[in-house]
């Protein structure tokens, strides 16, 4: 017994096994696409074994039970679809797209991989090897220093401290046995979402979707695990490492909150208004008037834990402790100084209207709804998100501007002179 449920244009169901299926009817073209979504990205992770589910996404369609990685990649890209996985903080994806005629047999290769896959020893230490090649890379570029270190201080033992890729120990230490308990653990069909958008009807989805997984059950006495993660508390500090650069990167981070907070929206909004574009607060003030910033922006995003608010300025290296200075006072300035009427309009439209540009293809309609469902959200949230951006009031922004971007932790990475001049002042 399924049980079903239609919102707007999107059909819900719940099959037996416990696996939604949600369904966005589109035929304008003749083109599926569905992303799975299971509730095992970075976060499920031991801190030991940090990188595991990224090392997972990059080896599973690298074999199955019958199939080589060869015959895999020959069987996708003779109907020329596509098929393809990735690892988030929340969650773990596989994607794939097709032509409609195509759609049932891609999706029961897309369920053979994730049932049975095979992790050749060979394909992971090929992964392990790129995996920590990119690890070295990003050892080399300031941003990326500068962002895993504000991680660091902002998160402490949380797992969002760490990168998805982990770091060389780590990486260097995931054994093929910890791939296969990872998988045997989480991908079950009670923790699993497909979500679907194409030329294709409720009843027709539903069936492919039931003679692919149908048949596959959770493990009665096995309960899938709880996450236990720590409390996060507000402890601002500043970090810095020196390194002989052609330019600092100055970065703020403050905790924000989760997706399913009341002020997410708030806080989002806050977001593009500063540092979104060309028309940004941080872009015009600190850009284009003072000529401070080579690049300059602001970021916020949706976690189902709370996540960091992050503004950040790549400048001159004389420039950090002016830099530093300019980037606080404007955030600083969201608690002290009400948005005026026209600037929140402005972000408003700018945020909704991105909004509404990320709904366009198959394949975004059903990244969104899947991610939804998967964080807990549900499908209405595509719904609500826009009516919570809408009713944000100039009171509102100061309020959770006032409550949670007060004290910043503190990253710079550049000469060290720069730096420690910068926060010496």
């Amino acid at each position: 017994m399924t049980t079903s449920l239609q919102k707007s244009h999107i059909h819900r169901t719940v099959l037996n096994n416990g696996i939604v299926v949600l369904l966005s009817e589109n035929p304008t073209a003749d083109i599926i696409a569905a992303r799975i979504f299971i509730r095992a990205g970075s976060c499920y992770e031991s801190r030991d074994k940090a990188g595991l589910a990224h090392l997972l996404s990059a080896v599973l369609t690298k074999g199955c039970d019958g199939l080589s990685s060869l015959e895999i990649a020959e069987r996708i890209e003779s109907v020329g679809a596509s098929l393809g996985a990735d690892t988030a903080t929340d969650y773990f994806l596989l994607s794939l797209k097709t032509v409609t005629s195509d759609f049932a047999e891609i999706l029961a290769l897309a369920g053979q991989i994730l049932r049975s896959p095979t992790f050749p020893e060979a394909e992971v230490e090929l992964e392990r090897r790129i995996a920590l090649q990119d690890i070295r890379s990003q050892k080399e570029h300031p941003f990326s220093i500068a962002f895993d270190q504000l991680r660091q201080i902002v998160y402490q033992d949380h797992p969002y401290a760490t990168s998805a890729l982990g770091d060389e120990s780590t990486m260097s230490h995931i054994t093929r046995m910890d791939l296969e308990r990872f998988h045997q653990t989480y991908f079950r069909p009670d923790n699993l979402v497909i979500s679907i958008a194409g030329r294709i009807t409720p009843d027709a989805a539903v069936a492919v979707v039931e003679k692919v997984f149908g048949d596959w059950q959770a493990p009665v006495d096995t309960p899938l695990p709880t996450l236990n993660l720590p409390n996060l508390t507000v402890q601002p500090q500043v970090a810095i490492v020196p390194q002989q650069t052609q330019q600092s990167i100055v970065m703020l981070g403050y905790l924000g909150v989760a997706v399913h907070s009341t002020n997410y929206a708030a806080l989002k909004l806050l977001s593009t208004y500063l540092g979104n574009g060309l028309s940004s607060r941080l872009f015009v003030e600190l850009r284009e008037k003072r000529g401070l910033a080579y690049e300059v922006s602001a970021f916020y995003p949706t976690r189902l834990f709370p996540a960091a608010f992050v503004v950040y300025m790549g400048t001159a290296p004389e420039n950090t402790q002016i830099a530093l200075a300019g980037l606080q006072k404007e955030v600083d300035l969201l608690s002290t100084t009400p948005l005026a009427e026209v600037a929140l309009q402005a972000a408003k439209n700018k945020i909704l209207g991105q909004y509404a540009l990320g709904k366009q293809t198959n394949g975004q309609l059903a990244q969104l709804y899947g991610w939804y469902e998967i964080l807990g959200l549900g499908i209405e949230f595509d719904r609500e998100f826009q009516e919570l951006i809408a009713n944000i009031s100039i009171a509102d922004a100061m309020t959770v501007a006032c409550r949670y971007l007060q004290e910043p932790y503190v990253s710079l990475v550049g000469q060290e002179e720069a730096i420690k001049s910068a926060i010496s002042s």
